[in-house]
Formats: C-alpha cells, sequence, structure tokens
C-alpha cells in the first residue's frame, strides 16, 4: 500500500512532554504541533505515515530554541483556518521571543474591534501549530497567564525559557 497523500508525522521528546507533529504529504510543510492532554490537539489516526525526513528543521529547531538558542523559527508552514484565523495566527508570527502582548492588542494589530477579543480568543485558542507559532506569548489584559490550549503549566515554562516570567 503507497502513502503518498497520507499525512506525515513524527513525535519528538522536549521539555514540555512529547511533541507530535504533522506535515503537509506533498509539500512536507508543518501543519501542526501538539502536545498531549491538548484540548483541539491531533492524535495520530490510521493511514498517517510516520516519517522523520520532513521534520528534521523543526527537529534542530525546536532542539536549538529549547536550548536556549533560536529566537525565531524558520519552517514552512501550512494552515487551514478561515480568514479571519489565519490573520490573527500570522499575527503571532510578529510577537519577539522574550515579549508578550494581549488579546485586545493581536486584535488591534489584524484591524479588529475590541468586541471582536473573544473571537480573537477562540482564533488563539485552536493555534494548530503550538511553540512555533507564539501563542504562549499572548496573556491577559490585566499580565495574568490565561489560557493556553497546551495548559498553563507548559506556558509558564514556555515564558520562562524565553526570560517573560
Amino acid at each position: 500500500m503507497l502513502f503518498t497523500n497520507a499525512t506525515r508525522w513524527t513525535e519528538l521528546d522536549s521539555p514540555v512532554g512529547p511533541l507530535l507533529l504533522t506535515a503537509d504529504p506533498a509539500t512536507g510543510a508543518l501543519t501542526s504541533l501538539s502536545v498531549p492532554g491538548q484540548k483541539g490537539g491531533r492524535t495520530v489516526r490510521e493511514g498517517w505515515r510516520r516519517d522523520l525526513a520532513p521534520f528534521r528543521a523543526a527537529e534542530e529547531q525546536l532542539a536549538a530554541y529549547f536550548a536556549g538558542e533560536l529566537k525565531e523559527f524558520r519552517l514552512e508552514l501550512s494552515t487551514d483556518g478561515s480568514e479571519f484565523r489565519e490573520r490573527v495566527w500570522a499575527a503571532l508570527d510578529h510577537v519577539p521571543y522574550g515579549a508578550t502582548t494581549t488579546y485586545g492588542e493581536i486584535a488591534a494589530r489584524i484591524g479588529a474591534s475590541r468586541a471582536a477579543v473573544r473571537a480573537v480568543g477562540g482564533a488563539i485558542g485552536a493555534n494548530p501549530l503550538l511553540i512555533v507559532r507564539p501563542c504562549h506569548r499572548v496573556i491577559g489584559a490585566d499580565g495574568s497567564l490565561t489560557g493556553y490550549a497546551g495548559g498553563l503549566e507548559r506556558k509558564t515554562r514556555l515564558l520562562t525559557l524565553e526570560g517573560s516570567l
């Protein structure tokens, strides 16, 4: 049986637990990075093909990130969200290492109204690329660590690694 159209996947160990990565079978672009217990996270499905080859750059960059040596990921990403979600996710890419922002600031960056802050939060919560697309850098307007699909303990660890906490 050929798996030419099967989603590629691999699992990598990390300081925040195992990371499940998936890639587009045609392009090799990273399509998701999930952690166990993640709200809305992916799990391996029947028919997927385990294959480390498309993830070599991600593996190297994640290792460098966790070692404190990489501040910006340079990976080919491919997501499939609504136009609104894609705008929110793209805004996350501009939150620098070691910095935090708020849901309201993300809404303002994409030209959304203050009333859209809840929708922005929903889009951030649905981010399929944890760590690589840094939704962990988004905090509450009062500075509190609110919501993180990967769990607040992981959010705290990532922000501590980056020197934000």
